[in-house]
């Protein structure tokens, strides 16, 4: 008699575990459900930029489940130190074995706390040349003007020296052209600052700078850098390396080519 009022004692006291365990259930999940309304409202206000605070928000859900089930575990009998090394030690080798990938999470979070670069920025890293589609927490993807996709993984980007082309609104054009010796400079110069005069794109302030910028074997190289707005660069660039040729041509101006001289030895 006794051993079946034991039994049914236990039977009783799982019972109520496993009532407390869903009302904890129950009562987590809206919890959870609150907070996380409310981070995500709170977080859509900032500044943060939308990839970085959805990984926010899920790693703060994951945090919440976690802690709900070691709560409902401890119910049954669990210790919660022993659940919590146990835990700590599959993080650990999961930390390890995943240790490129958590790489890349973190420089993508830093990419996107920093921001060194935006969508649509047109960039450089390491060589690699393209515009920003898109970017999130493992990867960044460059789309390049010949339309390749470039993936580049987020812990080389945030190692790596990276130049912005478009982070300012305004960029220099640097030209450089070559005339002869018997060519007249101030006249090459002239032209230059014409054809600088000539383009609406081109900044009056900064002024166009223009001057040698050096002696070579065959040729004086005469620098023009003038300033424009980003948008505008190629165009301005491609209208200076095609005019300046044709104004040379019809002012007689040569553009030298490298010569060399052999002479030869009769014995």
């Amino acid at each position: 008699m006794f051993d079946n009022l034991s039994v049914s004692d236990a039977t009783v006291e799982k019972l109520i575990n496993v009532g407390i365990s869903l009302i904890i259930l129950i009562v987590g999940y809206i919890v959870i459900k609150i907070v996380l309304h409310v981070a995500k409202k709170t977080l859509e206000r900032s500044s943060l930029d939308p990839v970085l605070y959805r990984f926010i928000l899920r790693i703060t859900k994951i945090i919440m489940w976690i802690i709900l089930l070691l709560m409902i575990m401890e119910r049954f009998g669990f210790k919660m130190n022993s659940l919590i090394t146990v835990l700590a030690a599959a993080g650990a080798a999961i930390a390890l074995a995943l240790r490129d990938s958590l790489a890349n999470v973190a420089g993508g979070i830093m990419i996107l706390i920093n921001k060194p670069f935006a969508q649509d920025d047109y960039i450089d890293i390491n060589g690699t040349t393209g515009q920003v589609r898109d970017i999130d927490l493992f990867v960044t993807h460059l789309k390049t003007y010949d339309n390749k996709v470039i993936t580049i993984p987020n812990g080389m980007v945030n190692t790596s020296v990276l130049i912005n082309y478009t982070k300012e609104n305004k960029r220099r054009v640097d030209c450089c052209f070559n005339i002869g010796y018997d060519d007249d400079i101030k006249q090459a110069k002239d032209i230059l600052a014409a054809i600088a005069e000539s383009h609406p794109a081109i900044y009056r302030d900064p002024q166009p700078i223009i001057g040698v910028a050096g002696q070579k074997d065959n040729c004086i190289s005469i620098d023009m850098k003038v300033w424009c707005e980003t948008d505008n660069y190629w165009d301005v660039k491609y209208f200076l390396e095609e005019n300046v040729k044709l104004a040379f041509d019809e002012a007689g101006i040569t553009i030298p080519f490298p010569q060399m001289d052999v002479h030869i030895k009769k014995k």
